[in-house]
């Protein structure tokens, strides 16, 4: 059983992509081809839209699913005569909350991934640069702009997490790498010392360390078991002596990482 999804938006669309994405995974059963078109902020561009989905509807004989967050009125009922079944999710919920909150929503485009708030971009954008230029270790002088440092043995995750930090909540995180000379003393490098509040440990099992490992230097000492194993424990260690909190990553994806990395270190968003 296969069905056409399209996410349609007047923005970048990823909010239909996110929220759409979401109820689709509780329906394994049936395939989906999905298909996203932005920037539909046009009656020439809908009515584009509308043709794209009603060939699908024709071609596999079934409604497809059209996910929509279009603002403007005109265009979303303009793209509701579509042959496709569609969830309107600003149509669902901000009646709602305009009758709750007792006011009345703008309906301007591109309030989420857009520019329309410059000081939400840029504190964006600088949270990617802070995580970019601390993501080796190698210097610790911006460690005091950090809202996080995060540390672990090498490809345990570190990077993605603080890449994702950055662009989902605007959260500085530095990047620590732990190496063999860390494990060999009875303290916390002293690099670390003054950010001590800022830690925070990832850890995984060392069959996917293993694994991870072996993929980018097959064969080499560095993705051995037993180096992976010696990593792995020098670092639990170290985390549960100085008290740092840690999270295993085997089974998690960078989101479920970051959410609870969020709650465990009692961060808040910036953005």
């Amino acid at each position: 059983m296969i069905r056409s999804v399209f996410y349609v938006s007047d923005g970048t669309g990823i909010t239909a992509e996110t929220l759409g994405h979401t109820l689709l995974t509780q329906f394994e059963q049936v395939a989906f081809q999905q298909m996203s078109l932005p920037f539909i902020n046009s009656e020439e561009k809908v009515d584009w839209a509308v043709q794209r989905i009603n060939r699908a509807a024709e071609a596999e004989g079934a409604r497809p699913l059209v996910f929509s967050t279009l603002i403007d009125a005109h265009l979303r009922a303009r793209l509701g005569e579509c042959q496709g079944a569609v969830f309107d999710f600003f149509d669902t919920f901000t009646g709602a909350m305009e009758q709750e909150l007792g006011v009345h929503a703008q309906r301007v485009a591109g309030r989420s991934h857009g520019m329309g708030n410059v000081r939400t971009y840029s504190e964006r954008i600088d949270a990617l640069h802070y995580a970019i230029q601390n993501d080796d270790g190698a210097t610790v002088r911006d460690y005091p702009m950090a809202d996080v440092v995060v540390m672990g043995v090498s490809r345990a995750g570190k990077t993605p997490t603080c890449m994702y930090l950055a662009l989902t909540y605007g959260i500085r995180a530095a990047n620590y790498p732990l190496a063999d000379d860390d494990f060999e003393k009875a303290t916390l490098p002293a690099a670390l010392e003054p950010y001590r509040h800022k830690l925070f440990g990832l850890t995984v099992d060392p069959e996917r360390l293993h694994q991870i490992r072996n993929e980018r230097r097959p064969g080499s000492r560095y993705a051995s078991m037993e180096q992976c194993l010696y990593e792995l424990q020098g670092a639990e260690r170290l985390f549960k002596r100085e008290g740092i909190p840690c999270l295993n990553i085997t089974q998690r994806s960078v989101e479920e990482i970051s959410a609870q990395l969020m709650q465990q270190a009692g961060l808040k968003r910036r953005i």
